[in-house]
């Protein structure tokens, strides 16, 4: 691996930052940067300094890691990203790198899987982990996998509720309640409530 590769981190769990933080600290090759766990945060951090490498979530609780990768590259272009995701699918993983990605890992990556990925995009090479890879090369469509919790916001938001009455409804909070609506929208690569809706219903998602 190249010498002093600085490394960032977006997520808005810090459960998952300690956790590729402690797989990393190791690396004498790796200079931690630090964290943000929104992408506003981050757009803060860049104003400041020059991470080489960003590793950045889909999910965010501003704005959607998507949105956020397209604005990194647009202003910092020589940065390096990689979308790190619980989701695989088609469109979520296409879209991060229309948007500019050099790659794409799941959370559940190895040390080894993790540390391959900062070593290839550095070297100009683009890495996508073995998921996402066959993800993409499957040309049939599938539905997304939701959770449990997923359906139940998905089902209330066909039927017109808001975001709060969702939360008043489910007993969650309110950023609760958006980021399953933003992960919704992601999964299902649609634009808008309206798409949602639409997709979901032709993908008999309620079943």
């Amino acid at each position: 691996m190249m010498n002093n590769i600085n490394i960032f981190i977006v997520d808005d769990h810090f459960m998952v930052i300690e956790g590729i933080r402690s797989i990393l600290q190791d690396e004498e090759n790796i200079n931690w940067l630090g964290h943000s766990m929104s992408a506003s945060s981050c757009m803060d951090f860049l104003e400041k300094y020059r991470p080489d490498v960003i590793l950045m979530d889909i999910s965010l609780p501003d704005e959607s890691g998507i949105d956020l990768c397209r604005k990194v590259k647009k202003q910092y272009p020589r940065i390096k990203i990689l979308g790190l995701s619980t989701y695989n699918q088609q469109s979520v993983i296409r879209d991060m790198l229309k948007n500019g990605a050099s790659g794409y890992l799941l959370k559940n990556a190895s040390k080894e899987e993790l540390t391959d990925a900062i070593a290839s995009v550095m070297n100009g090479e683009s890495y996508l982990c073995m998921e996402a890879a066959e993800s993409l090369q499957n040309t049939e469509t599938s539905n997304p996998i939701i959770t449990k919790r997923e359906k139940e916001v998905l089902s209330l938001i066909c039927d017109g509720f808001t975001n709060p009455e969702i939360a008043e409804r489910l007993f969650i909070s309110l950023p609760t309640a958006n980021t399953h609506r933003k992960s919704l929208l992601q999964k299902f690569g649609a634009k808008n409530v309206a798409s949602l809706v639409k997709m979901a219903v032709e993908a008999k998602a309620f079943q």
